[in-house]
């Protein structure tokens, strides 16, 4: 028997709820693509902080709207950038150490296009499903920047190191069915059929034992997960170096202004 949806918390850019021992987070800022502001940052923490410790056997994040998620909001980026360099970019750091840390089984449910922070945290999740008319970019060097989410880590051993270059290097575009094949999916779904699909095979999975999952899943990461928080520092290190500087800088500058011409 289906338990009703019970909404968790009081989210300004969030949906958070509880059913059928799935909590699903979802991004929910759809007339901005789901952008990841600072507000949002720090939300998504808090969703994770309290789905490690309720009741579910699965959290799932998703977006609602057309995209999934176009990574960080750059409309906010002189804000964003005094919140990133504050304390030598420990905001950052610890945003993607929630992923790394979580306890649980955690699931992308990748609805619509993803960029970015979106995109490199990928290699982070334990499933990732996809409809196929998703595309997946990490623009980095267009805006002077370098990668993060540990991507510098995950991507050369999903993917390879020449088609991780490709991506986190030279701003390459791919399909779902490319990323699939690229290991960066679990699988892909016709878009027809996709959200029918994946919840009945998360339904499913979340009737699995909770415990036995949550152990498995530790001990699988605890094999790297030293490794994946020292990637986390240096890529922060980095990033928080690249904001200082004129190619950013410039970079941000002549993104807008192309922007604003459209």
């Amino acid at each position: 028997m289906e338990s009703s949806a019970q909404s968790k918390g009081k989210y300004e850019t969030l949906l958070v709820t509880t059913e059928d021992k799935i909590t699903k987070i979802i991004l929910n800022r759809p007339d901005q693509k789901n952008a990841i502001n600072l507000v949002m940052c720090g939300e998504i923490m808090r969703a994770l902080e309290e789905a490690a410790k309720d009741d579910s056997t699965l959290t799932v994040i998703t977006g609602r709207g057309d995209y999934y998620c176009s990574g960080n909001d750059l409309n906010n980026f002189a804000e964003n950038l005094q919140e990133v360099l504050k304390n030598g970019g420990e905001q950052l750091k610890n945003f993607v150490s929630h992923f790394i840390d979580f306890p649980k089984p955690l699931v992308a449910v990748v609805n619509g296009p993803a960029l970015g922070i979106a995109v490199t945290l990928l290699g982070l999740f334990d499933l990732v499903f996809a409809s196929d008319k998703v595309v997946f970019q990490t623009p980095f060097s267009l805006l002077g920047q370098t990668p993060e989410g540990c991507s510098t880590y995950t991507f050369p051993k999903i993917m390879g190191p020449i088609k991780a270059n490709e991506m986190l290097l030279f701003n390459k575009r791919i399909t779902a069915n490319e990323a699939q094949a690229q290991g960066l999916l679990t699988e892909v779904f016709a878009d027809s059929t996709f959200q029918e699909e994946v919840w009945i095979r998360l339904k499913a999975y979340a009737n699995l034992p909770r415990n036995s999952l949550a152990l498995s899943k530790q001990l699988i990461r605890s094999v790297e997960k030293e490794k994946l928080h020292a990637v986390n520092s240096r890529e922060c290190d980095q990033l928080v170096e690249r904001c200082f500087s004129d190619e950013c800088m410039n970079a941000i500058t002549s993104f807008f202004q192309k922007k604003s011409k459209l």
